[in-house]
């Protein structure tokens, strides 16, 4: 009996042993960020030399990389791809970089696309963002298959996040099946996996976009507004990036007609799709709009755009406020409540028989997609105006 008692008295020891913390496997501890230009050139190491593809010379371009959370490029991803191309030419003969062009896809490259998102280093979903995750892919053309990968984390500090000239101008802001896919290519694949074809689709449509960016940016406007128009009519041509770039390259060559329409086709897309992001800047802890007539001369007619096509379609209009993460969370959300009244009062000035239709609401910096506090132009999206189409 006693030795019973004895076997008994072990087990439930065990038992218990096996549910205290250093019996249960333990969670990995999240990778510690390295200063930026390391975490860039680890990734890149790991990508180029650990790439799956046949051939002693492989061709490459670049689609150029973008944040995850906006889809815009910013200095940040344009410095990565100037720092990618250099170690490819200084260490990875192998690779011939060659211009994203249609005559280029053609000879069906390898294709690198690369995120840069402002995470929270220790994944907590609504923590500060405190890191930034690189994530780079090759995705080979000929096989179709992903065929490399290289993920690192980086330190936030010193790391220029401003969008670049196209996407600090854009109007608004709304990812699309585009810009999705380009994303599940880098962030939802694992080596092997086949190329996402949504992607594959658009790849001929991205260059001529890419051509268009680039001549907006260099006031080009002309040629800037041929490239869209030309991308629009191709298959998967139909994105979001082309409606904003007409809008833009309309409103500096001073169509007004043209730029009113541009306008007109983004509110109805994001009408559609039941959820339209609009940039109107607020001067900080206001209600009021920034002191800039630059930026804010549009603004009128982009609230007259909104407040006539949704009475045209009928719709019922949720007015969302955000703020960026900096202040106390109590008064970013009464903050982020008054300027959608303050939007939806200007809304209602010119069409008074919308205020049944209309809602406002404040969700602080509950929702930002940025997150990173800086209230510059890299978060300018934090402090955005939102419209959801809502039940009537």
């Amino acid at each position: 009996m006693t030795s019973l008692v004895r076997f008994k008295t072990a087990m439930v020891g065990l038992a218990l042993l096996a549910g205290t913390p250093a019996a249960i496997a333990q969670t990995p501890p999240p990778p510690t960020p390295v200063p930026f230009a390391d975490a860039l050139r680890k990734a890149a190491d790991d990508l180029f030399a650990k790439a799956t593809v046949s051939g002693d010379k492989v061709n490459l371009v670049i689609d150029p990389l973008i944040d995850a959370a906006s889809g815009a490029q910013s200095a940040a991803t344009r410095s990565m791809q100037a720092t990618l191309m250099e170690m490819v030419k200084a260490n990875y003969p192998r690779f011939t970089v060659l211009p994203f062009d249609s005559e280029a896809l053609a000879s069906k490259p390898v294709v690198l696309v690369g995120t840069f998102t402002a995470v929270n280093n220790q994944g907590v979903a609504d923590g500060p963002r405190d890191a930034y995750r690189i994530c780079l892919t090759l995705a080979d053309l000929k096989s179709n298959s992903v065929v490399s990968k290289g993920v690192s984390r980086a330190r936030i500090e010193g790391v220029d996040t401003t969008p670049t000239l196209y996407y600090r101008d854009s109007p608004l802001w709304a990812k699309d099946q585009a810009t999705d896919a380009y994303i599940k290519t880098c962030q939802g694949t694992k080596l092997g996996d086949p190329i996402d074809a949504g992607y594959v689709q658009t790849l001929t449509a991205n260059a001529l976009i890419n051509d268009g960016i680039l001549a907006y940016e260099t006031q080009h406007f002309r040629e800037a507004l041929a490239f869209y128009r030309t991308a629009r009519k191709l298959p998967g041509g139909e994105q979001h990036r082309v409606r904003i770039g007409t809008y833009l390259a309309a409103s500096k060559l001073a169509r007004r007609e043209d730029m009113v329409d541009a306008f007109g086709d983004l509110i109805d897309y994001g009408l559609a799709s039941d959820r339209l992001m609009v940039k109107l800047l607020f001067k900080p802890g206001t209600t009021q709009f920034v002191d800039d007539r630059q930026i804010t001369d549009p603004y009128p007619m982009w609230l007259s755009q909104i407040a006539t096509r949704s009475r045209q379609k009928g719709a019922c209009l949720e007015i969302v406020g955000h703020t960026s993460h900096t202040g106390l969370p109590q008064v970013n959300e009464r903050l982020s409540t008054l300027r959608a009244q303050f939007v939806m009062d200007l809304l209602l000035t010119g069409a008074p028989d919308n205020r049944g239709r209309m809602i406002a609401t404040g969700r602080g910096y509950k929702e930002n997609l940025v997150g990173t506090g800086k209230d510059d132009a890299s978060d300018a999206l934090d402090r955005r105006v939102e419209f959801k189409v809502i039940g009537c």
